[in-house]
């Protein structure tokens, strides 16, 4: 079986499932830590199996320093070639300390990240801005830009941005590579403008949270919304967007279409929740969350099927029914006040920043 890759505009090749690795993060799992030597495990069969691009970011503590771990085995291999492996990770400035951002403390973080992947240059820097109100969006992100031209940086991309503000920054000369938003059956906010101009600006979309933090499972068919205790801080996200978009009813409607779906294909629900995303327009691959080994051989059966054009128009059809959620990408995670805001932790890093 054969993973399927996706290649830029400049030949930069990753693999159209990203690992997604925020699961490693310190208290993510609200079920205790992660078993780190069947992680690694998983990461050598993922690498294996193709899926050779991995996605964290600066704020999951911990996460980084694990990934280098894993280059620095491979590295012990005289034939590794670290272009076989490619390493998405993110810049996201606290809240706290938006106002204070500058050049040298830009590069202070890359250089930082650096030195947990040991990695001499980052493949790809993702973006992310708390909040539109406070000023230094553009500059930062042109820091990103200067960092790229240093050779620090191989792409410079986005994370949670909308429509209007990824526009500033191309508007401004940034060469924006991708931009990373949550999309699934439950939150379709991409497809209000963000989706389309990514699309005519060729600006891929790398997608998370499509299986909805694992709701997207056979597990949750038949279950009542009572008996269901959250395993991982994304659960209790992803329920509130279900509640929001399909609601619980719809929620299990769609579970049993996927399943009969999934059947005629010899596959899981999750595999085609994962496909339908896939098939979307301006979309290069979706990041699956990397929990232990076990999944990787559920990972590689998203490439043994392709959905018709009949199933596609099915469950498009069948979300169509339900409310979209309000705003833009990202826009309930940002208004103060809101309880998609409420479980957001806007400042990790604030004692590495003070100094």
């Amino acid at each position: 079986m054969t993973t399927e890759k996706y290649t830029f505009s400049d030949s930069y090749r990753i693999s159209r499932v990203l690992n997604g690795c925020w699961q490693l993060s310190l208290g993510h799992s609200l079920n205790g830590p992660l078993d780190p030597d069947d992680v690694m495990k998983a990461f050598y069969r993922l690498r294996e199996n193709g899926f050779t691009t991995f996605d964290c970011a600066d704020i999951y503590t911990g996460a980084e320093e694990f990934i280098g771990s894993f280059i620095s085995e491979l590295k012990k291999d005289p034939d590794f070639d670290e272009r076989d492996i490619q390493i998405h990770t993110k810049y996201v400035p606290d809240l706290e300390y938006l106002s204070r951002v500058d050049y040298d403390f830009t590069r202070s973080i890359i250089e930082r990240s650096l030195r947990r992947l040991n990695k001499k240059q980052l493949d790809v820097v993702q973006f992310h801005w708390w909040d539109y109100e406070v000023d230094g969006m553009v500059q930062t992100a042109s820091y990103l830009q200067r960092l790229k031209e240093e050779g620090l940086i191989g792409h410079v991309s986005v994370t949670n941005f909308n429509t209007e503000h990824l526009k500033m920054l191309v508007d401004a000369g940034i060469e924006i590579t991708s931009c990373q938003a949550q999309y699934s059956f439950f939150d379709r906010r991409v497809e209000k403008g963000l989706q389309a101009y990514c699309l005519e600006n060729d600006i891929p979309l790398i997608c998370y949270g499509t299986l909805a933090g694992g709701f997207l499972s056979e597990r949750y068919i038949g279950k009542k919304r009572e008996d269901i205790v959250p395993e991982t801080r994304s659960q209790v996200k992803y329920l509130q967007v279900i509640e929001d978009s399909l609601g619980w009813q719809g929620y299990q409607d769609l579970l049993v279409i996927l399943k009969e779906v999934a059947d005629g294909h010899g596959v899981g629900i999750s595999q085609v929740a994962t496909r339908f995303i896939l098939q979307q327009k301006a979309v290069a691959a979706a990041v699956i969350g990397v929990r232990n080994s076990r999944h990787v051989d559920d990972n590689a059966r998203i490439f043994s099927f392709t959905l018709t054009d009949e199933e596609l128009n099915r469950l498009r059809e069948f979300v169509d029914r339900y409310p979209v959620l309000p705003g833009e990408p990202f826009e309930l995670e940002r208004t103060a006040g809101s309880k998609y805001r409420n479980i957001m932790h806007m400042n990790i890093n604030e004692e590495e920043q003070a100094c």
